[in-house]
């Protein structure tokens, strides 16, 4: 690990580690130090860690080998990665959250599976519930109205063994090669919570960078840790976020045909709701009513049309070396049902 003691504000010093991990943090409590203290544990050294404190209180104080990126208020998880992109002139990065601990050999796996692969412009690790050994993450899944879900979420940890081609990752531990986000863009930092791993792994499958699975890269994850299982607010971006990928991402045969599929999966959502299982379930679980739901989907078709013109330029300066007929086989690749959305 290269070895800077210290804090900063918006613009430290520039690292010439071969990764960056970034982390950004909202909660900044006794998780990020777990987090902090598993990369201490690395057995690949040549990278650095930046945490991106999103508190607002400076919260985040000095720790050797780890530089600290301050902001004033919550500016977003992609944001925050944005700027560590910016504070970092790294080949690799890596982006973990505070809520997870990687495993010593996390960042080892993940650079030896790109290196023979200048293709592969990103890479999604393991994984694992914190104290319940199931899957988290095993790469992700994409309905097709833009809901997007955790491939193996609650399977058991063994489920997916071997390397092989995914979607794109969770960016809960996620891996991304500079030159690919030098090419198709950082996160879309409009989306601020939920969903923006998805945008970003869409556009670099548009411009036909390929994702791995490594299992050998294990993390364990303490879920929605930050902003609840299943709080109003998740509700609010998860389905708001979810449009505005609908709007960048999908072909647009997908996208005039997506809301049948959002509809069949609203069906779903209620049916598991009277059984008292899945997503909407859970939602009233954590105390929360049921009569909140429709005004969240209001709420968020009516940000989107807001916001269309620009999602839809965004669409327009896309990179794209897929034509729309490779890029919807691809992703009926790694399809999810409404009701599978409804029930995870």
């Amino acid at each position: 690990m290269v070895r800077e003691s210290g804090s900063s504000e918006a613009k430290p010093t520039v690292t010439r580690a071969a990764v960056t991990v970034v982390v950004p943090t909202l909660a900044a409590d006794e998780t990020l130090d777990a987090c902090l203290d598993s990369l201490d544990r690395q057995t690949f050294r040549d990278f650095d860690v930046i945490v991106v404190d999103n508190s607002g209180r400076k919260a985040v104080g000095p720790r050797e080998g780890v530089r600290v990126i301050s902001n004033d208020s919550n500016v977003g998880f992609g944001a925050a990665f944005n700027q560590a992109f910016h504070a970092s002139t790294a080949t690799f990065l890596a982006v973990l959250n505070d809520d997870a601990t990687a495993h010593p050999e996390w960042l080892e796996s993940l650079l030896r599976a790109v290196e023979a692969r200048p293709d592969v412009g990103m890479c999604a690790s393991r994984v694992l519930l914190a104290g319940d050994g199931r899957l988290d993450s095993a790469g992700m899944l994409l309905g097709a109205d833009g809901s997007s879900k955790q491939r193996g979420h609650m399977e058991a940890a063994e489920a997916y063994p071997r390397r092989q081609e995914v979607l794109l990752p969770s960016g809960s531990a996620a891996f991304y090669r500079r030159e690919m986000l030098d090419e198709i863009g950082l996160f879309d930092e409009s989306f601020f919570l939920y969903c923006e791993d998805t945008d970003l792994g869409l556009r670099a499958r548009w411009a036909a960078w390929e994702c791995l699975y490594v299992p050998d890269a294990m993390v364990e994850h303490r879920y929605s840790h930050s902003a609840g299982k299943a709080s109003a607010l998740k509700a609010y971006y998860v389905e708001r976020n979810r449009l505005f990928l609908a709007v960048k991402n999908l072909p647009l045969p997908d996208l005039l045909s997506a809301p049948f599929y959002t509809m069949a999966r609203y069906f779903w959502h209620v049916v598991y709701a009277l059984q008292g299982r899945g997503k909407v379930a859970d939602f009233q679980q954590a105390g929360n009513s049921g009569g909140q739901l429709p005004v969240i989907v209001l709420r968020a078709h009516l940000a989107m049309l807001a916001r269309f013109p620009a999602l839809w330029n965004a669409r327009r300066r896309m990179k794209r070396r897929f034509t729309p007929k490779q890029f919807r086989r691809l992703i009926r690749r790694f399809s999810i049902s409404p009701r599978q959305v409804a029930a995870l």
